[in-house]
């Protein structure tokens, strides 16, 4: 019992690690925010062990981009900065582990063998997990990025377009990724088999 409790421990590390690290392989947009593979590990993990340990992973992930200082910070106050970090990092990160509440479903298709209802459930929980982290980052540029929106533009328009410039990228890749690695590597969602 115990031996399990601390490799489901290192797991976590391991793949918060890997997501920080994917994250430093980014296509930084024009505009502003980056397109990574920073999504994978946490789905991953989330379809491997559940959502609470995807949450957890997550949550992980966005504290390592804190400590390192690998974040931006908008130019406001001590306590609006800190109210911002928490949204925009252990927040938006730890919802990606919702991606897990379809592995039951991932994991019947997988018995039937039905590679079409496979890929429609990993993509369909890469788009809730998406979603889930994209209302998070709106909300973060309505309260504390709206000075740079352009003048004369309505500033919830302006966070929601801005954020799914990268966010629909981000999804895309995503599920792309995550398909091809589940379809060709199930023995990675399996924590009994590795």
């Amino acid at each position: 019992m115990r031996n399990r409790k601390v490799l489901l421990l290192v797991e976590i590390a391991i793949f918060a690690a890997l997501g920080f690290v994917l994250d430093f392989i980014a296509f930084k947009m024009p505009q502003g925010g980056s397109v990574s593979l920073v999504m994978i590990p946490i789905v991953l993990m989330s379809f491997r062990r559940g959502v609470l340990v995807g949450v957890i992973t997550g949550l992980l992930v966005g504290l390592l981009q804190i400590v390192s200082g690998l974040i931006s910070v908008a130019p406001l106050s001590f306590s609006f900065v800190v109210m911002q970090v928490f949204l925009d990092y252990l927040i938006a990160y730890g919802l990606v582990g919702f991606a897990g509440l379809l592995r039951s479903k991932y994991f019947n298709f997988k018995l039937q063998n039905n590679r079409g209802k496979m890929i429609f459930t990993i993509v369909t929980a890469v788009l809730i997990a998406s979603f889930l982290r994209y209302i998070v980052h709106v909300i973060v540029g309505i309260l504390f990025f709206s000075m740079y929106a352009p003048e004369n533009e309505n500033l919830y328009l302006y966070s929601i377009i801005y954020n799914a410039t990268y966010m629909i990228p981000i999804f895309l890749l995503t599920s792309v990724v995550c398909s091809l690695l589940f379809l060709a590597a199930p023995r990675l969602l399996d924590p009994k088999k590795v």
